[in-house]
């Protein structure tokens, strides 16, 4: 896909037919479970899912992330997708087979629209650049290792289920708003979209960052000579 240029953007076009939304931090927090679990659902690897798919007895390194969305895509048919696809319904979807690979694709019959392989992966790609998330691409070595990666992952699950449940976003919004650099009130912040702030948490953490290690310069306790380029340059985020 094309570099994206999402600053001013509202929605981003897969193609003439689907478009992902860029909702407001606004309307993230009022439905935030709702907004993350379908940006999980629509990223995930099956490294994400290996208990889960390993107590149905599939296993995660045999499967890649488009068999795993379509495995996942009945449970999405009869949710609110707006706040990700707008007024696309997902409801209208069938799987088919594409007769000229073999391919399981989603298809609405109704208004011609597929929902393929490259499809899933734009889908996946948008979110991921609007959430900063990373492709996990891991693979166990051996039968021994995938053992082991699954029942820390188990641990990981129980110790994460006992844990009570936090919003993901609104110690973000608290620490931005009174963090000198982050220009927004409570009630102002609501109104950027969800990628600009995720931009200007990752800017102002390099800023604090480089502002730290330039007093470290000053006061003769950091040397220049070992940060590298990207730490002598705060303009950038990436």
């Amino acid at each position: 896909m094309k570099t994206l240029n999402l600053l001013y953007k509202t929605q981003i076009d897969i193609n003439d037919a689907i478009h992902i939304r860029i909702p407001t931090v606004g309307e993230v927090l009022d439905d935030e479970d709702g907004y993350y679990g379908l940006v999980q659902v629509l990223t995930a690897m099956p490294i994400d899912m290996m208990v889960q798919l390993d107590d149905i007895g599939i296993d995660f390194s045999k499967i890649d992330d488009y068999e795993l969305f379509i495995m996942l895509f009945g449970g999405l048919r009869s949710q609110d997708t707006s706040m990700v696809f707008g007024d696309l319904d997902l409801s209208k979807f069938e799987p088919a087979k594409n007769e000229q690979n073999g391919q399981v694709v989603l298809i609405d019959r109704e208004h011609d629209i597929v929902i393929d392989k490259l499809i899933h992966d734009k889908i996946a790609t948008v979110l991921r650049r609007l959430h900063h998330l990373e492709k996990d691409i891991r693979k166990p070595g051996n039968d021994e290792a995938k053992r082991y990666m699954i029942e820390k992952a188990r641990v990981k699950q129980r110790r994460e289920r006992n844990r009570s449940h936090e919003s993901q976003i609104e110690s973000l919004i608290v620490a931005m708003v009174n963090t000198e650099q982050f220009k927004y009130n409570f009630e102002e912040v609501r109104g950027l979209s969800i990628y600009s702030f995720n931009e200007s948490v990752r800017q102002i953490i390099k800023k604090v960052a480089y502002d730290n290690k330039m007093h470290g310069v000053y006061a003769g306790t950091v040397s220049v000579k070992d940060l590298n380029k990207d730490e002598l340059n705060w303009l950038n985020n990436k």
